[in-house]
């Protein structure tokens, strides 16, 4: 009897830990099991240099999405950006979609700068105005060289 408790509580342990596991690898990792609280937007960048799949979408700062895919337009030479945005949040359909750095050589995201217009972007819809990344290597060369030239 008292081997049966002793298996019996090693078993739970172990059950209760990998539970624990589970539960803070998808919490960690951001993945979304059950709730589809988001809608998808697109815009399109002439270069999206640095910036990769789960990256953020932020407003002022704050967290609204990730980029879900990225494709290359084969007719336009474009970068697509498929990006999962909160349901809570209305994106205008003038806004602003830009890559940023977050830092000096941080991860690339997805900045967007709310527009002035009462009409919405609707689920599935584009975003028109986009920057592309900056590219700080061509910037570091570009001064280097021109220096050297004077």
């Amino acid at each position: 009897m008292k081997r049966f408790n002793i298996e019996m509580a090693v078993g739970l342990f172990l059950v209760l830990g990998f539970l624990c596991f589970a539960y803070i690898s998808v919490k960690l990792g951001d993945v979304r099991l059950f709730n589809h609280t988001t809608y998808t937007v697109n815009a399109r960048f002439s270069s999206v240099s640095g910036l990769k799949v789960g990256a953020n979408v932020e407003i002022a700062g704050v967290r609204i999405g990730r980029v879900k895919a990225i494709r290359l337009d084969p007719d336009e030479y474009e970068a697509i950006v498929n990006m999962e945005i909160d349901n809570g949040v209305e994106l205008q359909d003038d806004c602003i979609a830009s890559i940023r750095t977050a830092g000096i050589i941080g991860d690339r995201y997805i900045s967007i700068s709310p527009g002035g217009s009462p009409d919405l972007i609707e689920p599935g819809g584009e975003i028109e105005e986009t920057e592309p990344a900056i590219n700080i290597e061509e910037l570091i060369s570009k001064y280097i060289f021109e220096k050297d030239s004077k």
